[in-house]
């Protein structure tokens, strides 16, 4: 028994040497950007009674735990009839590489919005949840394009729940 148990240990060394050999003499592997930029346009819809707004969007996202943890730090200017709506966001998201082009990733974190209807301001929190897909047309993965539509809930007063979608242009950071 201790014979054969050697013998598949020395066969299971040489196999990870092989592989890590293929690794070491073989490309290069893929750099994760430092950081991916967002810039795009964002449509909304109020479920609470306020209409249609749209504006741009600008994001920043950055990678703390490869493959598990993604963080994103954006702005959104959404302009409606008589209104304007500026918020904040940190996203924690999980992604997952659906192929060398396509990534996918859900997402949830705090909100802070600022908004501004005829002539009087509020704040308020709030909390956003996202789906975000990705796509790198190119093996350099320097330009992609995104696609997020996310769910809006505001704690102030009224409670206000949205819908939207921002989509636009990535910019790898390396």
């Amino acid at each position: 028994m201790r014979a054969w148990l050697r013998d598949n240990q020395v066969k299971l060394l040489l196999v990870l040497l092989g592989l890590c050999a293929g690794v070491a003499f073989g490309q290069e592997p893929e750099k994760e950007p430092a950081a991916i930029v967002e810039l795009g346009a964002a449509p909304g819809r109020s479920l609470s009674g306020g209409g249609w707004s749209a504006g741009p969007t600008v994001a920043v996202e950055v990678t703390p735990v490869e493959n598990w943890l993604e963080l994103e730090l954006g702005v959104t200017a959404a302009f409606g009839h008589g209104s304007s709506e500026w918020s904040t966001d940190l996203l924690f998201k999980k992604p997952w590489k659906l192929s060398k082009k396509v990534e996918f990733m859900i997402g949830v974190g705090p909100e802070w919005i600022h908004s501004r209807q005829n002539g009087m301001g509020s704040n308020a929190g709030g909390v956003e949840a996202v789906l975000d897909f990705m796509y790198w047309p190119s093996a350099k993965r320097r330009f992609g394009w995104y696609v997020e539509p996310g769910y809006d809930y505001r704690f102030g007063r009224g409670h206000e729940q949205s819908i939207g979608v921002s989509g636009g242009l990535l910019i790898a950071i390396r």
